[in-house]
């Protein structure tokens, strides 16, 4: 049995990976699945000050609290900033790093230093409040039911968690990696360089045909890569 602990993505929470419990049960994993402070159940602790290192401590304590170790750690899309930052303080606690479909950074980067000018402006062209960043559309493969589900509790996120960089302390993380990359994207697709950098590095990499949140629109598609991941 694996220990998998999830870094979400943006403006969701724990709660996204319900399907997955079941099936990586079924597995004989475990999957856990905090929420950052300001998200999902823990939205009322928002405010302009909440960034990348509020997620990172978030997940950091997580770990200490729980005592987990030798866990594989998955990022999800922003999520990636936060695994790689809490790979980089609580290595010992980290077997595997696995990047889905995420920003992979490097020190000194933030999310929109990797995303296109467009993009960056857009985004910023649409904070509210001067603080808050709202969600994005779900993909279009995403079913009727599922969109009932996930809009009413994706939240805005603060600004500040997309334009804070990653400081790494140890440099890049050295416990092996892997990502997965879901191949339905629109143009403008901010993942495909991270897995070109995990291929030209030599990490173990998967591509899916599924949208952004596999853990929504292909879950079991996702856990059977993710066992094959704890098994390897």
């Amino acid at each position: 049995m694996a220990t998998f602990i999830v870094a979400h993505g943006a403006w969701s929470a724990g709660w996204v990976w319900k399907k997955m419990h079941p099936l990586m049960r079924a597995k004989g994993h475990e999957l856990i699945t905090p929420t950052y402070t300001g998200l999902g159940e823990r939205v009322h602790l928002a405010t302009s000050l909440i960034g990348l290192e509020t997620h990172i401590q978030d997940m950091l304590l997580v770990l200490q609290m729980e005592d987990v170790r030798d866990a594989i750690l998955i990022g999800h899309s922003y999520g990636g900033m936060v695994a790689t930052g809490v790979a980089d303080l609580a290595a010992e606690r980290i077997s595997k790093l696995v990047y889905l479909d995420a920003f992979v950074p490097q020190h000194g980067q933030s999310v929109l230093d990797m995303v296109s000018p467009e993009e960056r402006e857009r985004r910023l062209a649409g904070v509210v409040d001067g603080w808050k960043l709202p969600p994005s559309p779900p993909p279009p493969d995403t079913s009727p039911r599922d969109i009932d589900w996930i809009t009413p509790r994706r939240v805005h996120q603060p600004l500040a968690c997309f334009q804070e960089p990653l400081l790494l302390e140890n440099g890049e993380p050295k416990m092996p990696r892997s990502y997965i990359y879901a191949q339905r994207h629109n143009p403008g697709d901010p993942f495909r360089q991270f897995l070109e950098r995990a291929k030209k590095e030599g990490w173990q990499h998967f591509e899916m045909d599924a949208s952004h949140s596999p853990h929504v629109t292909a879950p079991e598609a996702l856990a059977d890569i993710l066992d094959t991941i704890a098994k390897s």
